[in-house]
C-alpha cells in the first residue's frame, strides 16, 4: 500500500487489490458509474476474483461489467435505468436472471434515467427525497413501488393543487468511478463525456476513484475546472491504465467496439460466458496481465491521435 504523503496532504493511493478489500464487502450497495465513457470495468472484475457475494449494484446503464458480475454470482439485486449491450446487442445473462430466473432470480429496481439521476441528486444532498415530473403517465410505478406520487405543497401551474412523483435517495455504501487522472490526494480530473460520476461519489458512504495516470498538484492547479471530484470525497485512489476497456478513455484509447459485438454472443452461451471468465477475470492475477494478455498490437489498434485543448489564462494576482 503507497501512502507516500504530499506536501497537501497524506496520500490515497493504494492497489486495485487492497481498495475493493477495503472497501467492497459482501452484502454492500455499489454504485458504479460511467456513461458509455470511462466505465469502471477493471474494479468490477476485480469484484468478481475477490468473490465478493450478495452485492446491491447502482449503475445507471447496467452494460457489460454488470453481465460479468452476475454471471460471476457477485450480484443479488440491480438497481438500474437502462439495461444493454451499448447499442451492439443483449445481455445474456442479465435476460436469463430476470425473465427466467435462471440460474437464479435477480432482483431488479427499474427507474428513468432522469428518476436515477434524482436519486444520486437527494442522496449526495442527504435529502428525504427529490421532485420530478416525467412519470406522469408513465407505466414505471406500476412496477417499482418506490415511485411514490404526492401533493406539491406549492399551486401548480394552473394555480391548483398538483400531483407530482418523488424518488428516494440512493446512498451506496461504495461508489467507484473511473477517470483521466488525479492527484495522489485524490483530486479527480475527468474530461470528455460525463455521466453522474461527482453527484454519485457525494452520495456514497466511500469512494474509489480508479484512473489511468496520478499527476502532480501543479497539474491540476493549472487546469482546475476539470477537477470534477475533490479529494475531500475521495478514500482511495487507484492507478488502473487501460482500465476502463472495452469503453474508452478520452485522450487515452478508444472504444473497443469489436468487443461490444461479441459480448453479445459471448453472453448469450452460459458455458461460453463462463470460459471468458475463467480465461480473462480469473485466470489474469489483476488487470495489468488483463492488459498484458491482450498484446501490444491490440492496443495500438485502439490508439488515439491527439486533439489538444487550447490553454486558458486564469490569471494571478500581481
Amino acid at each position: 500500500m503507497e501512502r507516500t504523503d504530499t506536501a497537501d496532504g497524506p496520500s490515497k493511493v493504494m492497489s486495485m487489490r487492497e481498495a475493493v478489500a477495503a472497501f467492497v464487502h459482501d452484502g454492500s450497495t455499489v454504485s458504479l458509474e460511467g456513461f458509455t465513457h470511462l466505465v469502471p470495468t477493471a474494479a468490477g472484475h476485480e469484484i468478481i476474483r475477490q468473490g465478493r457475494r450478495d452485492l446491491t449494484v447502482v449503475r445507471m446503464t447496467a452494460d457489460i461489467v454488470v453481465d460479468q458480475m452476475l454471471a460471476a454470482g457477485c450480484v443479488s439485486r440491480l438497481v438500474s435505468s437502462f439495461v444493454g449491450n451499448s447499442s451492439a446487442g443483449s445481455l445474456g445473462e442479465l435476460r436469463r436472471r430476470i425473465e427466467r430466473a435462471d440460474p437464479e432470480p435477480l432482483a431488479f429496481e427499474e427507474y428513468s434515467h432522469y428518476g436515477m439521476v434524482c436519486r444520486y441528486l437527494a442522496g449526495s444532498q442527504r435529502l428525504p427525497f427529490y421532485p420530478l415530473r416525467s412519470y406522469g403517465g408513465s407505466d414505471l410505478p406500476s412496477v417499482n413501488s418506490a415511485l411514490r406520487r404526492m401533493t406539491s405543497p406549492y399551486p401548480g401551474p394552473d394555480g391548483g393543487p398538483e400531483q407530482i412523483y418523488v424518488v428516494p435517495p440512493v446512498n451506496p455504501d461504495v461508489t467507484i468511478i473511473h477517470a483521466q487522472r488525479a492527484d495522489r490526494r485524490g483530486n479527480t480530473q475527468i474530461w470528455g463525456l460525463t455521466g453522474i460520476q461527482a453527484e454519485a461519489v457525494y452520495a456514497a458512504d466511500k469512494a474509489i476513484v480508479v484512473v489511468e495516470e496520478i499527476v502532480g498538484d501543479e497539474v491540476v492547479r493549472s487546469d482546475p475546472n476539470r477537477t470534477l471530484v475533490p479529494s475531500h470525497a475521495v478514500d482511495a485512489v487507484v492507478v488502473c491504465p487501460r482500465g476502463a476497456h472495452p469503453s474508452f478513455a478520452q485522450g487515452y484509447y478508444d472504444r473497443d467496439n469489436d468487443f461490444y459485438r461479441a459480448w453479445s454472443h459471448i453472453s448469450k452461451d452460459p458455458e461460453r460466458l463462463r470460459a471468458w471468465l475463467a480465461e480473462w477475470v480469473y485466470g489474469t492475477a489483476d488487470h495489468a496481465a488483463y492488459v498484458a494478455k491482450q498484446g501490444e498490437e491490440f492496443w495500438a489498434g485502439l490508439a488515439v491521435g491527439e486533439a489538444l485543448s487550447e490553454p486558458v489564462n486564469y490569471g494571478r494576482r500581481l
